[in-house]
């Protein structure tokens, strides 16, 4: 399959390490001119920086901002006026006892992972409908169906995140837009490690510690590992393709099968 997203604009938030970094250098290297965005500028150029290397020849655009507030959504939006392709990747999580989570803490998971969202597809979704084209992406979690015991206040907002997901999917209905949430499974990143190394002995090597990870804490996953950013990022692609044009209002898997589901 021949994707070509030439002539297309992307923003990916929180793109400037993780799962983020490898959906925009995916986007990249099919065409489209991305926005990396992230807080701080030089951490957003060093990115930048890294991506060129990866995706030589490619056209990144820098959109630092905090998008979780709604002062950084202006800015992103200053910064990329026109947006075809939106990846709603940015979230934060961690683990804490359900029983000790305070009401800020809620607050904080549904503005972050949830409203931050809901904002910029509220920027950009009027644009690609005048257009006729658009596509958004809402990055979910396998804990939005499968809620950890030890992370129901990060499973609460990604479980929003599919109910925004299908809501605007129906605003946006014979415009040309598709919006899709996917579920990306456990993934191995710098910050995943270091979510790991809390659940399991610090002492082992990492590929063990992986392993007791999955058996102890993920034992439903059918590949037995964490996923790579990549394989998240290679479903955004084709989704951002004319390609997939017919698939919208869905939360599609890239779960390694974790979620004990035939559907979709």
């Amino acid at each position: 399959m021949q994707i070509d997203l030439s002539g297309r604009t992307a923003l990916v938030t929180g793109s400037t390490q993780g799962i983020g970094a490898a959906i925009a250098t995916g986007l990249a290297r099919a065409g489209a001119t991305v926005g990396i965005n992230g807080r701080s500028g030089d951490r957003v150029e060093e990115a930048i920086g890294r991506l060129r290397g990866d995706a030589p020849g490619a056209e990144f655009v820098p959109v630092t901002a905090d998008v979780t507030t709604e002062e950084g959504a202006r800015r992103a939006a200053e910064a990329l006026p026109r947006v075809d392709i939106l990846v709603n990747n940015l979230g934060i999580f961690d683990s804490a006892d359900p029983l000790e989570i305070t009401d800020d803490e809620w607050r904080r998971y549904f503005e972050v992972n949830v409203l931050a969202a809901v904002r910029l597809v509220r920027q950009y979704l009027p644009g690609m409908s005048g257009r006729g084209w658009g596509r958004i992406q809402n990055i979910a979690s396998d804990s939005a169906v499968v809620i950890p015991a030890e992370m129901i206040h990060y499973g609460m907002s990604k479980t929003a995140l599919l109910a925004v997901t299908r809501g605007f999917a129906k605003q946006a209905a014979g415009t040309g837009v598709t919006v899709n949430s996917v579920i990306a499974g456990p993934t191995h990143t710098g910050g995943v490690e270091d979510f790991v190394y809390g659940l399991v002995d610090r002492d082992l090597a990492w590929d063990e510690a992986q392993r007791v990870f999955m058996r102890e804490y993920r034992p439903q996953s059918l590949i037995q590992r964490l996923i790579e950013p990549e394989e998240i990022a290679n479903m955004v692609v084709y989704l951002a393709s004319d390609q997939a044009s017919a698939t919208t209002g869905g939360a599609l898997r890239v779960d390694g099968g974790y979620v004990d589901s035939i559907l979709p």
